[in-house]
């Protein structure tokens, strides 16, 4: 009898043990896929067919000492060092080709697949046959924005931006043009740089 109270005891301890591994990869698993970095990698391959590429990776260092060099007293400056403060990184990846058909859905649908993630939240979807289309993406955390995401596509042209951290809404449109982010045509009022 005590050895049979011993090897349920032991199957015991083997199953909660068991169990905590599975939580705990659980957890990971979670936790990597609510990472509001977009992975991008997958579309390095469309660089052969490109006659431009653009591959812009800022990552929290770097964004901290591309921040350094940024004046507090031009007024410009100081408005960018304040819109990318507190952000954990900036990722622009863009193609641009001779002709149409250098790409199709299935090139994009890695990009789409990550942003299908219950955490992002599409808010923009325009779409023209004439024109192209784009889609906004942002990932809430908390009840903050903590990464946005922009899939903007015309017959030849891709871009995908990828912004982490927390982000105001209302003054993104200040950061195109800056790091590598194209102008988009958002919404908004965005000043003018002196030239």
């Amino acid at each position: 009898m005590k050895l049979l109270s011993q090897t349920l005891l032991k199957i015991a301890s083997v199953k909660l043990a068991a169990l905590a591994v599975l939580l705990m990869l659980g957890a990971t698993a979670t936790a990597l896929a609510q990472d509001p970095r977009i992975q991008t990698s997958q579309l390095d391959a469309l660089a052969a067919k490109a006659s431009e590429t653009v591959d812009v990776n800022i990552d929290e260092s770097l964004m901290a000492l591309t921040t350094k060099f940024l004046s507090s007293k031009d007024e410009d400056e100081k408005k960018v060092k304040e819109l990318v403060s507190g952000l954990k990184g900036i990722y622009v990846k863009s193609f641009e080709f001779e002709s149409e058909g250098q790409y199709t859905d299935a090139d994009l649908e890695s990009i789409r697949s990550q942003l299908r993630n219950p955490a992002w939240s599409r808010i923009i979807n325009a779409r023209s046959k004439k024109d192209g289309s784009v889609e906004v993406y942002v990932m809430h955390t908390g009840g903050q924005i903590s990464g946005l995401a922009v899939l903007a596509t015309e017959l030849k042209e891709i871009t995908v931006i990828n912004i982490v951290g927390p982000v105001d809404l209302e003054k993104l449109t200040q950061l195109e043009g800056e790091f590598g982010i194209p102008d988009l045509g958002l919404e908004g009022s965005k000043p003018k740089r002196k030239n």
